[in-house]
C-alpha cells in the first residue's frame, strides 16, 4: 500500500529530525513522504572535506567536524568523531522542543497488513501521550493520567542491532516478529537503549541525551546509545518522567562488521559489568531538580566510582560537565535561543 503524507503533519514546527552520517543519503527518498516536512539535522561524521549529498526537496542544516569545533571551540572536544554517537551535536543546536533521530541505513518498515510504517507519527503519538512507570500495562500503552513522556524508544525488524559476540553467534538470525504494542519501561528498570530509532522531548530530557566520548582516540566504540540509555532513565525515574518502548518499527538493512565491532566493544563488554549495577545503585539527592543538576551529579558519581574502574571513566566525566556547559552556552534561556548554523539548504 502506498505511503501518504498526513494532510497536516505532526508537530510540523516543532520537530526536528537528526542524522549522524558518512554517505550521501539516498535512504532518504523513501522516507521522503513522511520526512520531508520537517527540518533536518545532518551531522557529518569523517572527512569535512568530503561532500554529503542529500536528495532536493528536504529542509536541512548540515554541520561537519569544522563547524562543529567552530561552534564550540575548545567545548567540541566533548563531540565523538568517527562514531555515530556525533549525532548527539545535533541535539545542542536544534531549536525544537522534540527530536527524532534515525541511521542512514533504516529503512521504511511494513507492518503485518503490508502498510508502509509512518515511524514518526508512531514516536509522536508515544510522546504526546502519558508514560506509566509506577503500574506496568501488561496489554497496551493505556490513553490516560500518567507522567510525561521523555522519550519514545522503537524497534526494529530484519537485521538486530546486537552486539558483537552476539552477532558471531547469531549471524543468520534476523527479526521478524511485529509485536503491535507500546509499553511503559517501569521505573527502576533499566534498558538497552538503541539510538537508531529514537525520539524524545528535548525540553524534558534534552541535556542528559549525551552520547559520550566513543570512536576516534577513545578506548571505547559503539556504546554511545546504551551510555545515554542509562543515563537518562535513572533522571527520568528521578524527575517523575517516563520512557517508552515497543512500536514504532524501521527496517534495519545493513549488519556491521562484527570483527570490527567487537574491536570497539570488547572493554565495554568487561567494564558494563561494573556499569550496570553502578546504575542501579545510582542516587540522586532531592536538590536535583533540573536535568543538567542530575546529570553533573551523575558525572560526579562517575568519576568517584567508575573512575577507579578505568581512567577512561574520568575523562568521561569530565566531557558530561562540558557537555552541559555546551548545552547552556547553546541554549541560555530555553531550547529557542539563537544558534549559529551549519550548511543551511
Amino acid at each position: 500500500m502506498a505511503a501518504s503524507i498526513p494532510s497536516t503533519p505532526l508537530l510540523k514546527e516543532e520537530l526536528d529530525i537528526v542524522i549522524p552520517t558518512i554517505r550521501n543519503l539516498d535512504f532518504l527518498e523513501m522516507w521522503r513522504p513522511f520526512f520531508q516536512p520537517y527540518h533536518l539535522i545532518i551531522v557529518q561524521d569523517g572527512d569535512p572535506a568530503k561532500v554529503i549529498k542529500v536528495p532536493e526537496g528536504f529542509d536541512y542544516d548540515l554541520y561537519n567536524r569544522n563547524d562543529i569545533n567552530k561552534i564550540l571551540g575548545p567545548k567540541s572536544n566533548c563531540i565523538s568523531f568517527k562514531d555515530s554517537a556525533c549525532r548527539c551535536f545535533g541535539y545542542l543546536v536544534s531549536k525544537k522542543k522534540y527530536i527524532f533521530t534515525i541511521d542512514d541505513d533504516c529503512f521504511v518498515a511494513k507492518d503485518p497488513s503490508g502498510k508502509e510504517i509512518n515511524a514518526l507519527e508512531q514516536h509522536i503519538k508515544n510522546m504526546l501521550s502519558p508514560s506509566t512507570p509506577f503500574f506496568f500495562n501488561t496489554l497496551y500503552d493505556p490513553y490516560r493520567e500518567g507522567v510525561p513522556t521523555a522519550i519514545s524508544h522503537g524497534l526494529w525488524l530484519n537485521i538486530p542491532d546486537y552486539d558483537a559476540p552476539t552477532q558471531l553467534v547469531k549471524p543468520l538470525e534476523r527479526n521478524t516478529r511485529y509485536v503491535d504494542t507500546v509499553l511503559t519501561i517501569p521505573k527502576g528498570t533499566l534498558f538497552p537503549m538503541c539510538g537508531m530509532n529514537l525520539a524524545f522531548n528535548r525540553e524534558l530530557i534534552g541535556p542528559a541525551m549525551y552520547f559520550g566520548l566513543m570512536g576516534d582516540g577513545q578506548p571505547i566504540g559503539r556504546y554511545d546509545d546504551m551510555w545515554a540509555g542509562w543515563c537518562t532513565k535513572v533522571i527520568c525515574d528521578h524527575l517523575g518522567l517516563g520512557v517508552k518502548t515497543g512500536l514504532p518499527y524501521i527496517w534495519h538493512s545493513k549488519a556491521s562488521n562484527p570483527f570490527v565491532n567487537l574491536k570497539k566493544e570488547y572493554k565495554g563488554i568487561y567494564w558494563q559489568e561494573e556499569l550496570i549495577p553502578f546504575f542501579q545503585s545510582v542516587a540522586l539527592p532531592k536538590d536535583c531538580t533540573t536535568v543538567q543538576k542530575c546529570y553533573i551529579e551523575i558525572s560526579k558519581q562517575v568519576k568517584a566510582k567508575l573512575g577507579k574502574v578505568d581512567d577512561y571513566f574520568n575523562k568521561l566525566a569530565d566531557a558530561m560537565v562540558t557537555w552541559i556547559e555546551a548545552w547552556d552556552q547553546l541554549n541560555p534561556s530555553g531550547p529557542s535561543a539563537a544558534i549559529p548554523n551549519g550548511s543551511a539548504k
